[in-house]
């Protein structure tokens, strides 16, 4: 299973909020909707979120097996 939990940490951690990201950033609410949930997500947008907060892969996903 995937998990963003790493997501909200890391976004903490850089001092943004879901806020910023959709005001400054154009990021969707069904978007973050998505994380929230665990629902999966393309690459092509997590390569965004990775650009946009300066990090790698693992610092918004974390994966464990069913």
């Amino acid at each position: 299973m995937i998990s963003y939990e790493p997501f909200y940490k890391t976004l903490s951690a850089k001092k943004l909020t879901t806020y910023k990201l959709i005001k400054d950033y154009n990021i969707s609410r069904g978007l973050l909707d998505r994380l929230k949930h665990n629902k999966p997500i393309s690459t092509v947008t997590l390569n965004d979120l990775c650009n946009i907060l300066d990090c790698q892969v693992q610092d918004i996903l974390i994966y464990t097996k069913d």
